[in-house]
């Protein structure tokens, strides 16, 4: 789905510049939060086709709180999130068995930090086809 608009939300701007360079080079719209707040305040402006969501930003479990709040919003719960993170890379916990539970990590895909681009293509190419079909 060329043209999609895709919100990340992230708190090292370094990873969100990266994760833009690379989306943008596929005719992806690109915005960029910070933090929750940011995201909610762009979300009422602007519906994304996508959100690109990080874990750990002003608190260790900004993502995860943000996401269950996105999911349980009507307006919001139908627009697909890719949670991005380093917390198996600096815990050794991996949640992407996890994904998809309703109650717990209601996402419908996970990315590890360090994101390489083709893996990021690949993951946001299948989560944008599977909302439109």
């Amino acid at each position: 789905m060329q043209d999609a608009k895709i919100l990340i939300i992230d708190d090292d701007p370094d990873i969100s510049e990266a994760m833009t360079v690379v989306l943008e080079s596929k005719n992806y719209q690109v915005r960029v939060a910070r933090n929750s707040k940011e995201a909610l305040d762009q979300l009422q402006s602007e519906r994304p086709d996508l959100i690109i969501l990080d874990v750990m930003m002003d608190t260790p479990q900004e993502g995860f709180a943000l996401n269950r709040q996105l999911k349980g919003d009507p307006q919001y719960k139908d627009i697909p999130v890719l949670m991005v993170t380093a917390v198996k890379e600096k815990t050794g916990l991996d949640f992407k068995s996890e994904v998809g539970d309703e109650t717990w990590l209601p996402v419908d895909d996970f990315i590890d930090k360090p994101v390489r681009p083709q893996d990021l293509l690949e993951k946001v190419g299948r989560l944008l086809n599977k909302s439109t079909s």
